[in-house]
């Protein structure tokens, strides 16, 4: 577990991780945080070694669960039942971006796109897709991928290919030039069943031109989702990676990292009156290991597919 925890980092957007601020907002918990990255501890070693009651330590123990900031599993002890805490993170960064430090509202146009209401498609097997009362038609069949019920879905998976949506150009109607476009949405692997140490090229192209690939890690199964269905399976795919793709005068980034040098200028966002974005698995990447796609109901994040356009 040590070796996945280590590899592992939270970026926690304060305008969507509220659960996970709250958190963190005690001195107590932090102190917890930070006692069980040196080894998984009971309820009773965490309230010796920081002197505090074991009812108090409980009750912090129990919001970090809620939050997703910890693990907790049951094992028997000499004297009943022991309720041991792990780390999941090794590292969690409060990421302010440009857009909420210093962006107006009337410099802002954001719209969220759910995950099922894609307009072109090229999908292989293992694929399906579900909502958050049960699958949609029938798994690993491509066809399927046009059911009128995708409209709801909230997971989407797929091995290669991709999925594309188009959005209004909304930034035609505004008489300023335009800063940067943002996409974020929450990504993981896909493999049968789930392994966190699965690598996925996930590409995105705008307009048809290809800004890039993220390399995800893995596909996570190791506790369930903050929003996922109790119905889904534990042993499928649980949550993903917030990810936050920008491309402004300068190049093409996730989370701050440079992926290429595409910039807005390439994309002619001032040509079109809709904005495409495509995103999936080439064919020819060097690591083939799908893609889950999370939406509202699934995941650690109530969010479908979100594009903002800052002037």
């Amino acid at each position: 577990m040590s070796d996945l925890r280590e590899s592992r980092i939270l970026i926690i957007d304060p305008r969507s991780d509220l659960n996970a601020l709250k958190g963190l907002a005690s001195e107590t918990r932090v102190s917890i945080l930070s006692l069980i990255q040196q080894g998984p501890k009971n309820v009773h070693e965490i309230s010796q070694l920081l002197s505090l009651p074991q009812s108090t330590v409980a009750t912090n123990v129990m919001t970090l669960e809620r939050a997703g900031l910890i693990r907790t599993e049951s094992v028997k002890g000499r004297k009943g039942t022991q309720k041991i805490c792990h780390p999941i993170y090794s590292e969690m960064v409060v990421k302010l971006t440009e857009d909420a430090r210093n962006v107006k509202n009337d410099d802002t146009i954001e719209v969220e796109m759910p995950i099922g209401l894609y307009t072109r498609y090229r999908v292989s097997p293992p694929c399906g897709l579900c909502s958050t009362e049960g699958i949609i038609g029938y798994l690993d069949v491509p066809g399927d991928f046009l059911d009128p019920n995708r409209m709801k879905a909230g997971l989407v998976w797929f091995e290669k290919g991709f999925l594309e949506y188009k959005f209004p150009n909304n930034g035609l109607y505004k008489n300023k030039p335009l800063a940067s476009l943002e996409i974020s949405m929450e990504l993981s692997s896909e493999v049968p069943g789930t392994d966190p140490n699965w690598l996925s090229d996930i590409t995105m192209w705008i307009n048809e031109v290809e800004i890039g690939h993220w390399i995800s890690p893995g596909d996570f199964g190791d506790r369930r989702g903050r929003f996922t269905p109790k119905w889904w399976k534990l042993e499928g795919s649980q949550y993903g990676l917030m990810k936050n793709w920008r491309v402004n005068g300068s190049g093409s980034f996730v989370d701050g990292t440079r992926i290429s040098d595409v910039t807005l200028e390439d994309l002619e966002i001032q040509a079109h009156h809709s904005i495409t974005i495509a995103v999936g698995v080439k064919d020819d990447a060097e690591h083939v290991g799908g893609i889950n796609i999370f939406g509202r109901g699934f995941g650690n994040y109530d969010q479908d597919i979100m594009m903002r356009l800052s002037f």
